[in-house]
């Protein structure tokens, strides 16, 4: 069975997240959405609630599970054996940060391969980054989040973010 791992922060999850897993989740008979758990990363969202988000975005694809890990994805992508990395690259930033991180996953094992997706043209420049500063300042974050996320989203980013 073809299997793959699609790692991420998802703080929040975005569209363009979303558009890659269902891409990925038609080419894999089982997609992993993992959601890292960086320890020397600030999150706003705890990976409870990520997962809880990606539970509710992707509640229609049957062959999506979604989990959270602290170990590197190389090492999860083992465990669950035969299973290929997924990397959504937008830009030359992003593409210069997957291929440093490629050629540490290739030498830990060579036998995981990653496979890099590209955003559909709508959703090139979303951001978490940049969701979370357009709800800060009120500002319509629904054209960017999955529908069925996007109040909490904007009710979590509001009270976590409050402005000075």
């Amino acid at each position: 069975m073809r299997q793959a791992v699609y790692p991420g922060s998802f703080d929040p999850v975005s569209n363009g997240h979303l558009d890659i897993i269902r891409r990925a989740a038609k080419i894999f008979a089982r997609l992993y959405v993992l959601v890292s758990v960086n320890p020397n990363k600030q999150y706003l969202f705890t990976a409870e609630e990520r997962v809880d988000m990606l539970k509710a975005a992707t509640a229609d694809i049957a062959n999506v599970v979604i989990e959270a890990s602290e170990e590197l994805v190389v090492s999860y992508a083992q465990k669950k054996g035969n299973a290929s990395i997924i990397r959504g690259v937008r830009n030359t930033n992003d593409y210069q940060a997957e291929i440093t991180l490629y050629q540490f996953n290739h030498t830990i094992d060579p036998e995981i391969e990653t496979l890099v997706m590209f955003p559909s043209h709508n959703n090139l420049f979303v951001t978490s980054s940049a969701i979370k500063e357009l709800a800060l300042f009120g500002n319509d974050i629904s054209p960017y989040v999955p529908k069925e996320i996007s109040e909490f989203i904007l009710h979590t980013i509001k009270h976590r973010l409050k402005k000075s």
